[in-house]
């Protein structure tokens, strides 16, 4: 029984080293940011770029639909 925790406690500290060793491989050659850089923004500045939006220069200008600047005391 001994032979079997000793086993798992090993097998446990490898996974744990090597789940470590890949995290910092990420953080030191920054991986995340270079993926959100090459991969997620491309694909979000084409979503985003091809939306549409309402025309402000089209709209009508009209100078009785302000608001009075004035405050009624």
């Amino acid at each position: 029984m001994k032979c079997k925790f000793c086993k798992f406690l090993l097998k446990f500290c490898g996974i744990f080293v090597a789940l470590n060793v890949g995290l910092f491989l990420i953080f030191f050659y920054d991986l995340d940011g270079k993926l959100l850089f090459n991969v997620v923004e491309p694909f979000l500045k084409n979503h985003y770029d091809n939306m549409e939006r309402k025309d402000v220069l089209k709209s009508p200008y009209e100078m009785d639909k302000f608001p009075k600047y004035k405050y009624d005391m």
